[in-house]
């Protein structure tokens, strides 16, 4: 299916969205996506044999779409050729077997619109865009940044809200404005299960809810929520995707058993800023190098046996 809607809706043109052509995109995005990391080299350097290797070993465990070049990813130390270069060998590395969507968030407007037509041109199947950090927008700038970015670029945008990270939070009476827009299909909310069963209730079916944070994952499908953008999905995909389509189907007892196994390395991966636990984690899985980009500096080692204890209780190792 990738590529296919943005073909579509090309051929209508932007004046003439209509909304059945996204919300067919939703069928694709569902169960357990993974907020994956951007494997380097000792210099920095993107490690593409590594970037392959990552993406092979989630198809080969079940999950169920690939954010490529998000948070987790190092977006804020790429620039904006390696962002889009990164974005483009995902699609390609992927080759349709399992959908694919880019981090195209900035707080600027225009960079997001440009790095969300990159998204596009390059195959990505969706594009998910954080609220503009630093600036601190009114509820009004969000409505307007989103509105732009939708009309500029006809391509299905999740809406990301993470105020822990960015100092802005987009309330659910922003989100239930968004939700008209065509082409704005879903949200990955950290705020809270209270936060997603308002926005549940605003948005009804024009909008799609996905869990920004782990350990609200389980919680948050069986509540009406649609999957999760997983940091513990880089370690543990077959974990979150198993427990994410048993809370989808509503067998709550497999996902909390399942979840109960994962829940200290919902915890572990943030003793320290994330991607640092979780780069550091995949590594030990052998999948990738230990580097990381400054001003993020690798795992400390007081946390090292917390993160390695946690990866054995969720059978991530040995």
């Amino acid at each position: 299916m990738r590529g296919r809607l943005v073909r579509l809706v090309s051929a209508r043109g932007r004046k003439y969205y209509a909304r059945f052509i996204f919300r067919e995109a939703l069928a694709m995005f569902r169960g357990s996506m993974v907020a994956m990391v951007t494997p380097m080299h000792d210099d920095g350097a993107v490690d593409e044999e590594a970037l392959a290797r990552l993406v092979d070993f989630h198809v080969e465990n079940g999950t169920d779409a690939i954010v490529a070049v998000g948070t987790t990813g190092e977006s804020a130390t790429l620039d904006y050729d390696e962002h889009c270069h990164v974005m483009r060998r995902v699609v390609e590395m992927a080759r349709g077997r399992v959908p694919v969507i880019g981090g195209t968030g900035a707080n600027s407007t225009w960079e997001a619109i440009k790095l969300t037509r990159c998204a596009m041109e390059g195959g990505c199947d969706a594009a998910l865009l954080v609220t503009p950090y630093y600036n601190k927008p009114t509820q009004e700038g969000l409505y307007q940044h989103y509105k732009t970015i939708a009309e500029a670029v006809p391509i299905p945008q999740i809406l990301y809200n993470v105020p822990s990270r960015t100092a802005c939070d987009m309330i659910p009476e922003t989100v239930e404005r968004l939700s008209h827009i065509p082409n704005i299909v879903a949200i990955k909310e950290t705020v809270s299960v209270e936060r997603v069963r308002e926005l549940l209730e605003r948005c009804e079916d024009r909008l799609d809810v996905y869990s920004g944070e782990d350990a609200h994952a389980r919680a948050i499908i069986l509540e009406g929520g649609k999957g999760v953008i997983s940091v513990t999905a880089n370690v543990a995909p077959r974990q979150m995707h198993d427990m994410a389509m048993a809370a989808l189907q509503g067998d709550r007892e497999t996902a909390d058993a399942i979840d109960a196994r994962l829940a200290a390395l919902h915890n572990s991966l943030f003793v320290e800023s994330n991607p640092i636990p979780v780069k550091w984690a995949v590594h030990q899985l052998g999948l990738i190098g230990p580097a990381i980009r400054l001003p993020l500096t690798p795992l400390s080692e007081q946390h090292h046996e917390t993160v390695r204890q946690a990866l054995k209780l969720a059978g991530a190792i040995e």
